[in-house]
């Protein structure tokens, strides 16, 4: 709760100094101010998020129905697994990988029921369960020296990019299970990223490829002016 709390003066604050950005060219100023303000507010962002805090488990009786759980894709239509769909891990790694459906099912599972929330303002519980990607990260043997961690999908080409600190998290995880059973299309068969401590956007379903990087790419939404960082 003092996360979001603080979030919400974060986004207040900022509102409040916009106002004082009209005293010269308004569109050179809108520009510098807020390409400014989207900087400071993922450093800031970044200076809160504690790698090792946990969130909490939602209780059973929170968990929303099943049909009633949003489904979003960026294709015209349910996206599906093309044939021998496997998951590529390359970058900074000492040992660039491709992993199988079946070859993620036999490492650790993790199982989690968190809250989901929505950049367009609605939340949801589902359970998740799959494999921590930091187990994939120590498997494949990642560089410390990578910062960044770049997701793609075949979902139109669909990316995102993340804070290496968020994408091995205890709470992020490449889930290939919802409510108990495979992951349906609609929720990004065969595989998918998800995490206790970002918004919905940042978790790429249909996942094909994990990078890590030493720079950071952007992603589909971020770049045409979403917030990078996208904590909750």
């Amino acid at each position: 709760m003092t996360r979001l709390i603080t979030r919400r003066k974060l986004l207040a604050g900022i509102g409040a100094a916009s106002l004082l950005a009209g005293c010269d060219s308004p569109h050179r100023m809108a520009t510098l101010f807020t390409n400014g303000m989207l900087r400071w507010n993922e450093h800031f962002e970044g200076f809160l998020f504690s790698p090792s805090r946990l969130v909490p488990e939602s209780p059973p009786e929170d968990l929303t129905p099943e049909p009633q759980f949003p489904s979003y894709f960026k294709s015209d239509k349910v996206p599906l697994a093309p044939a021998g769909w496997s998951l590529k891990v390359g970058g900074l790694v000492a040992r660039p990988s491709v992993f199988t459906l079946e070859q993620l099912k036999a490492m650790p599972r993790m199982d989690m029921r968190v809250r989901h929330y929505c950049v367009n303002g609605w939340s949801a519980v589902a359970a998740w369960h799959g494999v921590r990607l930091s187990e994939i990260a120590r498997t494949v043997g990642a560089d410390p020296r990578a910062p960044y961690v770049e997701f793609r999908s075949f979902d139109a080409g669909y990316w995102s990019s993340w804070d290496r600190a968020s994408a091995l998290h205890p709470q992020t995880i490449l889930a290939y299970g919802m409510y108990g059973h495979p992951l349906h299309p609609d929720h990004g068969a065969p595989l998918r990223l998800y995490s206790a401590v970002k918004l919905g956007y940042k978790m790429v379903k249909y996942l094909t490829e994990i990078n890590f990087l030493s720079y950071c790419t952007g992603g589909t939404v971020e770049n045409n002016g979403s917030e990078w960082f996208a904590g909750v």
